[in-house]
């Protein structure tokens, strides 16, 4: 397991990057359906209502919030679920291995 103080000196788009590698490589679906489920409330919880109700009525808006789930104030609502799983399910060799799906350039923390 992965020390909670040395994540929480992470950024979130570091923790997005993170958790959402560690879990495509692991494929690990409950964790990405969880992430997924997660979006449209953290949209609210950021301030964004108008796409928090679109996410939740097209969920091909929720794919395209997975690839945005690494920005802004939508990674910071999002936090607390990276910090969780990454607590919970990262090893050392884990942090070492950096297969799966690439970080995207110009991700903002």
């Amino acid at each position: 397991m992965t020390d909670r103080q040395e994540l929480e000196g992470l950024s979130s788009s570091e923790l997005h990057d993170r958790a959402t590698r560690l879990a495509w490589r692991r494929l690990d679906v409950g964790f990405l359906w969880e992430l997924l489920r997660t979006i449209p409330e953290a949209r609210a919880a950021a301030g964004e209502l108008d796409r928090s109700e679109a996410d939740i009525m097209r969920p091909l808006a929720l794919l395209n919030d997975l690839v945005d789930a690494d920005r802004g104030e939508l990674a910071e609502a999002l936090r607390p679920l990276y910090l969780d799983y990454l607590e919970k399910h990262e090893r050392p060799e884990d942090v070492a291995d950096t297969s799966g799906p690439p970080a995207r350039e110009g991700s903002d923390g």
